[in-house]
Formats: structure tokens, C-alpha cells, sequence
């Protein structure tokens, strides 16, 4: 059942548009890309920590060759000293999230963009891992390098379900205080929750050493606010309904959006941290795809 799940979030065509991306670091990782910069101590002083499958440019002296006489695969033995980093993902799994004017909602098309990039970060030799949360941390998969955190992950994707109420800012301190090793942390979340409270997290994991991605999820309809008539708007998170003429409330409304974007965008810069509004009726690749060549481009002008 798990690789059910893991070919329900994982599209072979997405995973083919977005298979030459590489990830690249700014700052908060040592090293200049993510997983292009491999220990020279394979197997000296390291300690093995698992399998991972051979990859096109990896030294034929690091096959396993017990592993590929049992299985007629080839398979690069992985050390403690090879793993460049821990990308950490935190998954808002409030109701709001649930939200989608047409086609995915913004959960859903959340968890199709975790899958693919816990794919690109273990076929680049890295380990990911993944904390589902509301007002509270609720369920987790242990960060690892090897392919069966893929599974573990869409299994953990495929389970989760909205929670009334989310708490982003107090999720991000505490998760802050229980990390060890710098790293990457990856937030995916349409941030309904309060502005400082969020920017004071990022801070904090910012100065605890992690390199922070905020994946800013929103529908078409929140970002450009075309409702006609009078619409009746039901609160997500336990608000009351309320009735409203959308004509006379629009400039207002994207307005206000544009200043929240803007005071995240700044709060994101001030500490390296890459802000990212993810239009969910774009697809994965597409996003992906801008995001990953953009970050190429300022990382070479650094």
C-alpha cells in the first residue's frame, strides 16, 4: 500500500520534468549545492548508515557488490560522513488548508510538491524528513537518506488531514530548539496565523543555523479575489460565515495581501531565507522549476 502512495504524489512525468534540477544552498549550509559535494572520506573514520541506489557520475568503487549479488542491482554505500544535510519539512495541516476554488486544494497540491522534493533531495544522496502540524506538532517521519523515506513520507502525506486551527509561528520555535545539526527547514503553509509570531520563528531557526524555505501556498481565488455578487465566505479555522459583496472589498483585500506579502518577503530576506508564493493553479514542475533555476542564479552572484 505505501507505494501506492508514493505513485499517487509522485507523477513519473513530474518527477521526469524535474529530474535535472539541483538543489543549491545559500549561506546557512556549508558547501556550494546540495548533494553535489560528497565527503572524500567513503568508508575512512564514517560510520554506514544505509544503501542508496547508483546514480550516473557516482565512482564504481563505492558499489556495494554483496548488495548487487544478492539483488542484480547496483547500490553506492552511504556514510555519516556523506550527508551534506538534513532537510527538515513542516506541514501546516490546518483546515484552511483544505481550501480549493478548482482542481487541488491547497493541502493536496502541498503534498504532491513535498513528494517530489524529498525526491530530488535523496536521489542527490541527502536525507529528508517530515513533521505533520496544526496548533501542535501531530505526527512525524525521522529524517534519513534512503529511498524508503519516500514512502514513509507519501504514506504520512496520504494520512493527513486538516485540523481546525494552525499555530505556525510557535510550531517553528519549538522545532527550532529540538535541532542539532545545521540544516534546511521547508515550511509548506498558507500562513493564517499571526505575522510576528510566524517571522519570529523563522528567526529563531535562522539563528539555531537552519537555512530556511517558506512555501507561501495560496489558491488563485485568495490571490486574485474574483468573486462576483454577494458571496457567503464559511471560516476554515472555526470563524463565523460571513455574507459579503466582493466588488466593494477587493482593492482593499489585495492590498492587504500584497503588504503581508511583502512584510514576509523582507522578513525572509533579513535572514537568507528563500520566500516562496506558490500559486496552486500552476503545476509542480512549473513552480519547482522557477524556484530551483532562480535560487541557481543568485547563488552564482553570491
Amino acid at each position: 500500500m505505501a507505494q501506492v502512495y508514493q505513485d499517487k504524489y509522485l507523477d513519473p512525468e513530474v518527477v521526469e520534468k524535474t529530474r535535472a534540477l539541483e538543489l543549491f544552498v545559500r549561506g546557512a549550509v556549508e558547501g556550494g549545492e546540495i548533494g553535489s559535494h560528497r565527503s572524500t572520506l567513503h568508508g575512512l573514520s564514517t560510520e554506514f548508515t544505509h544503501h542508496r541506489p547508483y546514480a550516473a557520475g557516482d565512482e564504481v568503487k563505492h558499489v556495494d557488490w554483496k548488495v548487487y549479488a544478492r539483488t542484480g542491482r547496483y547500490h553506492i554505500k552511504q556514510f555519516e560522513a556523506e550527508t551534506n544535510f538534513d532537510a527538515h519539512f513542516l506541514f501546516d495541516a490546518s483546515s484552511s488548508m483544505h481550501f480549493g476554488s478548482e482542481g487541488m486544494s491547497k493541502m493536496e497540491y502541498s503534498k504532491h510538491l513535498a513528494a517530489v522534493l524529498a525526491h530530488l533531495i535523496v536521489r542527490q544522496g541527502d536525507s529528508v524528513g517530515l513533521a505533520v502540524f496544526d496548533n501542535a506538532l501531530r505526527d512525524s517521519v525521522r529524517s534519513r537518506g534512503s529511498v524508503g523515506v519516500i514512502r514513509d513520507i507519501c504514506t504520512l502525506l496520504h494520512r493527513t488531514e486538516g485540523e481546525p486551527r494552525t499555530n505556525v509561528g510557535g510550531i517553528l520555535d519549538r522545532f527550532a530548539a529540538s535541532l542539532r545539526r545545521r540544516g534546511f527547514v521547508m515550511l509548506f503553509s498558507d500562513l493564517f496565523d499571526n505575522e510576528e509570531s510566524f517571522i519570529d520563528g523563522i528567526n529563531n531557526l535562522h539563528f539555531k543555523g537552519q537555512h530556511v524555505v517558506v512555501f507561501h501556498v495560496l489558491d488563485p481565488y485568495e490571490i486574485h479575489f474574483p468573486y462576483d455578487g454577494t458571496v457567503r465566505f464559511n471560516g476554515l479555522e472555526g470563524e463565523a460565515a460571513l455574507k459579503l459583496q466582493p466588488d466593494r472589498l477587493r482593492a482593499d483585500y489585495l492590498d492587504e495581501l500584497r503588504q503581508i506579502q511583502e512584510k514576509f518577503r523582507t522578513a525572509c530576506l533579513a535572514v537568507q531565507a528563500d520566500y516562496v508564493v506558490v500559486d496552486t493553479s500552476r503545476s509542480v514542475p512549473e513552480v519547482l522549476i522557477e524556484y530551483l533555476n532562480g535560487r541557481k542564479l543568485m547563488s552564482r552572484g553570491r
